[in-house]
């Protein structure tokens, strides 16, 4: 995760998540797979031993023993919600879904890790405004793969003694993990079979389930695990989670945005990843309402490695190349040209392993197409002296190689073969790679997109934060690559994706709290979304599919001057107006079953209080026309008043009222609607403008999105 010393003034604990492999186990020729069982009366329990006895019983009646039962369970979740995880065959889970004191029984799922200069950029440096006394009393709690605790951006200098209210147990050594500080506070790890993955670094393992590492290099991350982490992070005090896992589009089974909604509850808030498929549109992951779902923008600096070819055109390409040139020019070859025999060709193209003759290919730079990350350890290998790589993916972030190496976008790679048939000697050089700016902020293509999958009036991401080429911390237990033979090993490494980008908006969301302490999980959402910074569309054709509001911007989020606030009831109106049962929205906030027919109807469209604005239109024939009710709280000055300002894209029509919001005290609330016509679009067409109010200091504004779903 990157880390900065700015950010060294949240006092963090690592809740390290992960997750273990899949188990196979095969009993009476039934294949046996994890299952969550969730209890109809699903609220947490204050006696842990006898729920988790509850557990066992329940689990009982489907097995043949007392011994057979306990050999199955695998988690008793007992402080935040009534639950437990088993291995079960389909035969045993179909079994106890039935039963009287069972609500539902759902599948185990396995989700993915979504893998300085920074805070400068999105204008938070070291001499921002602080609030130290409050920010001592701030606990970060990261869900992710594990933690260095040895690595200088874990010092705890100037750090007093954990906060009072933190319930974490003690802080162990372990194999690899030389223990906790007062920056530091706690990290553990739950793993569902208890066996040691051999691909990854060890760290300590708590048996009471104190905290959290929940995934794993072969196989991710499980909801079991996920569960398990919050269940403990929300009881051992913790304000704010960020978690780089994809997530589920179900909001009532989905273990993030279960355990997220249990935060939220106890004024935790979840900070998550967008995900890393992207550009592909509908790809945005951790879309639920109750969590900050944050995209990777990049900053204005790229890393570039200039090549420059024999008849003397010089090159741009994007990678960390450290090496520096031995010589003037090298002997440059297509990979399809040095292939190992006639069979390999293709594969020689792609420089896949086994695919080129070390005769050829040794003492030259290779051209080869991205098939898989490695050609570099391939050809090296063998002798080569470098490599081209070819793709018009990836060319936004830079990958570090363990050889001469640098990535160019398919029309260069093509200008590249043409050059290498030109002549019978051809050749180049890779040069050591310089920093350089360039335009930002943008969305990096890997970021994943919306709209959202999960519900189609809610606008996902929420905002975006830096997550390309971030300088990060890195164990000293791996090479940088991670690649058979790469000798380069370093405390410090460059890394992207929307796993970089979530902590710095838990840093943000954390700084906002620690000016707010008693602000809701939504007000701190509200007041990071309406100050993020827009960003130029041009940089992004998806618009606020790719960045939500546009760049977080920390500094200004702490004085907002209104709030969109709202709680728990919000969401259930939420989720009854998309559809869901009252059955499963109990599940899911640990009620008793609700009626979603008595309840009082939520605000207008998409009944949560929302601080941006999306329509789905309903047809292509005919405008579409919704009312959209808001209600803001105003946290700065007493007496104020907010002039609204709209900007419409075309084909729609926004209409505010009242347009003028005025308040003669803090904390007092405001209503106001916003109508919505659009005229039709064409299928998976969208189109954007804004509301935003102002009083003279503040700019409070709310991206408003109009689209047309793909047919």
């Amino acid at each position: 995760m990157s880390k900065d010393k700015t950010f060294s003034l949240i006092v963090l604990v690592f809740v390290l998540l992960s997750v273990v492999g899949y188990v196979v186990a095969v009993e009476n020729d039934e294949e046996k797979k994890h299952f969550i069982v969730f209890l109809k009366n699903n609220k947490p329990v204050l006696d842990e031993i006898n729920a988790a006895a509850t557990h066992l019983n329940v689990l009982m009646s489907v097995k043949e023993s007392h011994v057979d039962a306990k050999e199955s369970m695998v988690y008793s979740y007992t402080k935040s919600f009534n639950a437990f995880a088993a291995k079960l065959t389909k035969e045993e889970a179909q079994t106890l879904s039935k039963r009287d004191e069972v609500h539902s029984v759902i599948p185990n799922q396995y989700r993915k890790i979504q893998t300085t200069r920074s805070w400068d950029f999105i204008g938070f440096p070291p001499n921002v405004r602080r609030h130290p006394q409050q920010e001592s009393n701030i606990i970060v709690g990261l869900f992710d793969t594990g933690i260095t605790p040895t690595a200088e951006s874990f010092k705890d200098d100037g750090f007093g003694p954990p906060p009072k209210k933190w319930k974490g147990g003690p802080c162990h050594h372990y194999a690899n993990f030389s223990g906790c500080n007062n920056k530091l506070i706690g990290a553990r790890y739950f793993k569902l079979d208890g066996t040691h993955d051999p691909l990854d670094i060890l760290s300590p393992l708590d048996m009471d389930g104190a905290m959290y590492k929940v995934c794993w290099t072969t196989t991710g991350c499980t909801d079991m695990d996920i569960l398990a982490a919050f269940d403990a992070a929300i009881h051992d005090g913790v304000d704010i989670i960020s978690i780089s896992i994809s997530g589920g589009s179900n909001y009532v089974e989905d273990g993030i945005s279960i355990g997220a909604f249990h935060a939220m509850k106890k004024g935790i808030i979840t900070v998550t990843s967008a995900g890393n498929s992207g550009p592909s549109a509908a790809t945005v992951a951790n879309h639920a309402p109750w969590i900050l779902t944050v995209a990777a923008s990049g900053i204005d600096r790229k890393f570039i490695s200039r090549v420059e070819l024999g008849n003397g055109k010089n090159i741009s390409g994007i990678g960390i190349n450290t090496f520096n040139p031995g010589q003037k020019l090298y002997p440059l070859v297509d990979g399809r040209d040095v292939a190992r025999n006639s069979d390999s060709k293709d594969r020689a193209g792609y420089c896949a392993e086994g695919s080129l003759d070390p005769k050829l290919v040794k003492g030259s730079l290779v051209l080869c197409r991205l098939m898989s990350w490695g050609s570099d350890s391939v050809v090296k290998s063998l002798g080569a002296d470098g490599v081209i790589v070819q793709s018009d993916l990836f060319l936004d972030n830079a990958e570090i190689f363990m050889a001469p190496a640098t990535m160019v976008s398919g029309s260069v790679g093509a200008s590249i073969e043409t050059y290498i048939k030109s002549t019978r000697t051809p050749k180049a050089v890779i040069y050591r790679t310089r920093e350089v700016k360039t335009r930002a902020p943008f969305v990096a293509s890997f970021s994943s997109r919306g709209p959202n999958p999960g519900s189609n009036r809610i606008l996902k991401p929420d905002i975006a934060a830096p997550g390309v080429d971030i300088l990060a911390a890195y164990t000293p237990l791996k090479s940088l690559t991670g690649l058979k033979g790469d000798t380069q090993f370093s405390k410090f490494t460059l890394m992207s994706g929307t796993s970089m980008a979530c902590p710095h908006a838990a840093g943000a969301a954390a700084y906002v709290k620690s000016f707010h302490p008693h602000w809701s999980t939504a007000a701190v959402r509200s007041a990071l979304i309406t100050t993020a910074r827009p960003i130029n569309r041009r940089m992004n054709v998806e618009g606020e599919f790719a960045y939500g509001a546009g760049n977080i911007n920390p500094a200004s989020a702490v004085n907002p001057g209104l709030i969109y606030d709202h709680g728990e009831m919000s969401y259930i109106q939420f989720l009854c107006k998309e559809g869901y049962s009252g059955s499963s929205i109990a599940v899911l906030a640990g009620s008793n079953p609700i009626n979603c027919s008595s309840l009082i109807p939520g605000l207008g469209y998409d009944s949560v209080n929302y601080p941006t604005i999306q329509l789905s239109l309903r047809s292509t024939q005919r405008p579409t026309v919704a009312v959209f009710k808001r209600r803001v709280t105003n946290v700065y000055r007493a007496v104020s008043v907010y002039n609204a300002t709209v900007t419409a894209p075309h084909g729609v029509e926004l209409t505010v009222a009242p347009a003028t919001l005025s308040f003669t005290r803090l904390l007092q609330k405001r209503t106001f609607k916003v109508v919505v016509k659009a005229s039709p679009m064409p299928p998976a067409k969208m189109v954007s403008g804004s509301l935003v109010w102002k009083d003279g200091r503040h700019v409070v504004r709310s991206p408003i999105v109009v689209y047309s779903p793909s047919q």
